[in-house]
């Protein structure tokens, strides 16, 4: 059975959905989630669902107690879903190909520090985009340049709001994210 950890920052939707899929596998549980926000709603979630919660600081998740974490779990695979911190290039060396996030844009475009949730939808929108999506990619040293790993689009109309947008990115998060994840596990 393999083991993965989930790193959340916010609500934990995303979160909540895979650990919900993971739930009656024989391949995988989510064994963890880890947040970097003592307030964030995935805490509440973790609870709900029977998934054990660790809160870490900024500074651990940086100074290698978030490497040690994981490494005392046996986590086959780190998955980010709203983690909004850098991950360490250590800790990225240490999982290689072993930590994945999803981005709510077709990368390699609105990627990159600061690009995230209604920053991105809002660009998206500004700039009259015609397509969205998602890019689920391994996490290398550098913002949202690992390699990709699956990408889905959506149509943008030209009336939609960003919060338009961020509900047609959502749904495909919710629809792909889990079944990616378990396409990965059995080749780590």
């Amino acid at each position: 059975m393999k083991k993965i950890v989930i790193l959340a920052s916010g609500s934990g939707t995303n979160a909540e959905n895979i650990v919900r899929y993971f739930e009656e596998s024989d391949l995988a549980r989510v064994v963890s989630i880890i947040t970097n926000n003592a307030k964030a709603g995935v805490i509440d979630k973790a609870r709900k669902l029977g998934v054990q919660s660790i809160v870490l600081s900024n500074r651990e998740v940086e100074d290698g107690a978030l490497q040690a974490k994981l490494q005392s779990l046996r986590c086959d695979l780190v998955v980010l879903a709203g983690f909004l911190r850098k991950i360490p290039e250590e800790l990225t060396q240490a999982f290689e190909n072993r930590i994945i996030n999803i981005h709510p844009a077709l990368l390699p475009d609105y990627g990159g520090p600061g690009m995230y949730g209604k920053h991105v939808h809002q660009a998206v929108v500004e700039n009259e985009e015609e397509v969205s999506g998602i890019t689920i990619h391994y996490v290398n040293e550098n913002y949202d340049e690992g390699e990709i790993i699956f990408q889905e689009e959506v149509e943008i109309d030209f009336e939609d709001t960003w919060e338009d947008v961020e509900y047609k990115v959502r749904e495909l998060e919710y629809r792909h994210y889990p079944s990616v994840i378990e396409y990965l596990l059995p080749n780590l």
